[in-house]
């Protein structure tokens, strides 16, 4: 979680206004707002990386993705995903969106527990979301969660697993996702695959 910035509440429209001229990026949730923090090297390449793939697999299809300067609204809610997929230009707006069918986010050590549990909760409840996606920044490790109809079912991959994301009809290896992030599973892979 970003650290709290104020005690005192805002509306949205102060916060909107203020998101617009800020030089740091906040998320606001209910009245309060958080400061996020800058993003280190791991972190970028593995949202350039997924960003990245995810945009060139849309080339020519109605959906678009966005990196980490594009806000996700949940009712009364902002935050700044890593990468957000949008297929719905009917609900077009310059600042956010409320119809992702993809969401995902890169942890970091503050922030893991966060994702796994109280974004996950809050992004269960947009209608339109179909997959919710943590990247662990740390270990090769993707956790993908995938609506069934009224439910989620959580799919775990590590290195040697591929992926397919439903709602795209995208399909990537944990590999590919974690090309170039040094961390001691890739180190451990790529040993064995020499």
């Amino acid at each position: 979680m970003a650290l709290q910035i104020s005690e005192t509440m805002i509306t949205e429209e102060d916060y909107l206004k203020g998101e617009l001229e800020s030089e740091i990026k906040h998320e606001y949730i209910d009245g309060r707002v958080y400061a996020m923090g800058g993003a280190k090297k791991q972190h970028n390449r593995l949202t350039a990386t997924m960003g990245g793939e995810i945009r060139n697999h849309l080339k020519g299809k109605p959906c678009d993705s966005y990196q980490s300067d594009f806000k996700v609204r949940v009712g009364t809610k902002y935050f700044y995903p890593d990468v957000v997929v949008e297929c719905d230009s009917e609900y077009n707006n310059e600042d956010y969106t409320e119809h992702p069918i993809i969401i995902v986010e890169v942890t970091s050590e503050s922030t893991e527990k966060f994702d796994h549990t109280y974004k996950l909760d809050v992004y269960k409840t947009i209608p339109s979301l179909q997959e919710y996606v943590i990247l662990e920044q740390y270990k090769a490790r993707v956790d993908v969660y995938q609506r069934d109809g009224m439910f989620w079912n959580l799919h775990t991959y590590k290195l040697g697993d591929t992926i397919t994301f439903e709602s795209i009809g995208f399909t990537i290896a944990v590999e590919e996702i974690y090309d170039r992030v040094d961390n001691n599973d890739m180190q451990e892979y790529m040993r064995k695959k020499r």
